[in-house]
């Protein structure tokens, strides 16, 4: 999985830097072939964008489901085998969700942060919920923010084309 999520962002990596060979040299070349490609990209990237935020928010109760599958497994284990690496990963969860166990009655035997508040102490599959909840926001709110930056690309792009275009047809 993290061998995948790694070509993934190299694949990126090239697109990107071939995007930007477009821009650069339709620029400094006054190209209207190369702007036009530049422009195409672009184009099909905020489609990728705005796919990939609708699918975020379409699949928000998946994701929650997953992360609370992950930790149930982590609490299922730990209740086997209190010993060991179970042990550290389900106080990781504790400590970044600052949170201990899964059901509303006081877990024994638990690995469970000393500071930690009372009120949230009981269930971490809730914890879980609303930490997703608020950060895919934020995710939300920075993918608006790069569509309207390749938005701007789009629209300056089209601009230097027509002004190339018109440069030429007054000579």
């Amino acid at each position: 999985l993290i061998s995948t999520g790694l070509y993934v962002l190299v694949g990126a990596g090239a697109i990107m830097s071939a995007v930007g060979f477009f821009g650069c040299c339709g620029a400094a070349r006054e190209s209207q072939c190369l702007i036009g490609t530049f422009f195409a990209c672009l184009l099909v990237i905020f489609a990728g964008e705005v796919t990939a935020g609708v699918f975020a928010f379409i699949g928000k109760k998946v994701a929650i489901q997953e992360a609370q599958k992950i930790y149930e497994d982590a609490y299922e284990d730990y209740m086997k085998n209190p010993v060991g690496k179970v042990n550290s990963t389900i106080y990781r969860y504790h400590v970044a969700l600052q949170c201990c166990g899964k059901g509303n009655v006081e877990q024994t035997g638990l690995p469970c942060p000393e500071n930690i508040q009372l009120p949230k102490a009981s269930n971490c599959l809730v914890e879980i919920q609303n930490v997703i909840d608020t950060h895919l926001h934020l995710v939300g709110i920075v993918g608006i923010a790069i569509a309207s930056i390749t938005i701007f690309g789009m629209i300056f792009s089209m601009i230097l084309c027509c002004t190339i275009r018109n440069m030429r047809e007054m000579i």
